[in-house]
């Protein structure tokens, strides 16, 4: 494993193949007695069952953050290790908060298909595992453009900076499967048979094989990750560029996602503050990720950069503080977090504005 500083980036690592390894082993590991143990049988998990899973994907989360903290210290020192470590916990954090939009969506699209409860969770396990695939091409594509045109940063950071004022505003346009082009083109190249056959995907039709509701049910949660991923992946851009802590962070938010679904099914109403504390998390980032476009401009009218305000900007536009900014963003998005989820509880929601 090598390490290199790059003037104007962050700090770069050259991970192993091994540490590429060691997660997907522990990934697929996790998925393999998650589907094939412990829900071989179809059936409604139950509160317990889905808190017990909460803390088991968490706590893998967790325990990979501290793998990547002590990989890196081990080649690049302790600072490094800390950097990298901060990077996948806020990168985590990030996605596993705008992640949970993802759940109002599918309670949508499971609500609109009548999908009953004991086939829900092959959906979403079989969903995640199709993200883990889309999610990779999304993630080392947008890395390598970036890596070749630095400015794109600046138009993920305008994008998301509109998004968040756009949930700022309550405009929502979410998903509408029964008005949604997308349904339409699936079902005019694949045959579908609109009933539900246990939890089969394809059944036998006239002699002809033919997908049943429930695929037309997985191949729209796909679609809805796809276009929250549009969302979510510019986000962690404004933390890291590093690919092997946009990525795991980003599978590890998906893994608990479909758990927390379960959990949080049934309070969906009561958390109905944490729409505006995802706009801020995605304005803050946004604005976060214009600031060096905006700090160069101010430059450019500064006569003497080597001492006040413009020695401050020139510092920051060569990144010197971004061990500082690290930790500012990993506070700003917790503190968002835990206020948006407080205030939930604290103040009876007017009227649902999720359905």
């Amino acid at each position: 494993m090598s390490l290199v500083w790059r003037r104007m980036r962050t700090l770069v690592i050259d991970y192993p193949h091994w540490a590429w390894t060691c997660f997907f082993v522990t990934v697929f590991l996790a998925l393999f007695v998650d589907l094939f143990i412990v829900n071989r049988k179809t059936h409604v998990p139950s509160r317990r069952e889905t808190f017990t899973w909460s803390a088991v994907w968490v706590s893998l989360a967790l325990l990979f953050n501290v793998f990547i903290y002590w990989m890196v210290k081990e080649v690049a020192g302790s600072d490094a290790g800390m950097t990298k470590g901060k990077e996948f916990l806020t990168g985590y954090l990030i996605e596993l908060s705008l992640s949970v939009d993802n759940l109002f969506v599918f309670l949508l699209i499971f609500g609109y298909f009548k999908v009953p409860k004991e086939f829900q969770h092959r959906v979403l396990f079989w969903g995640i595992m199709g993200a883990l695939a889309m999610r990779m091409i999304m993630i080392f594509t947008g890395a390598e453009l970036v890596e070749k045109f630095h400015w794109l940063l600046y138009i993920f950071g305008a994008f998301l900076l509109w998004t968040g004022l756009k949930m700022f505003g309550g405009d929502d346009d979410g998903f509408d499967p029964e008005n949604s082009g997308a349904v339409r083109f699936i079902t005019r190249f694949i045959r579908i048979h609109r009933v539900y056959d246990g939890q089969k995907f394809f059944i036998t039709q006239d002699g002809k094989r033919a997908g049943t509701l429930l695929l037309l049910v997985l191949i729209v949660v796909e679609l809805s990750d796809v276009m929250f991923a549009v969302d979510s992946i510019p986000a962690i851009f404004g933390i890291t560029t590093d690919k092997f802590i946009i990525y795991t962070s980003n599978i590890f938010a998906i893994l608990g996602l479909r758990t927390f679904f379960f959990l949080l099914a049934d309070l969906a109403d009561r958390f109905h503050l944490l729409k505006f504390g995802l706009a801020f998390i995605l304005s803050f980032i946004g604005l976060k990720m214009l600031l060096p476009l905006v700090a160069t401009g101010i430059l450019h009218f500064q006569d003497d950069k080597s001492q006040g305000f413009g020695n401050f900007l020139q510092r920051y536009v060569n990144h010197e503080f971004s061990q500082q900014f690290i930790n500012i963003s990993l506070g700003v998005v917790l503190t968002a977090l835990v206020l948006s989820i407080v205030l939930s509880l604290v103040i009876p929601p007017k009227e649902s504005k999720w359905f």
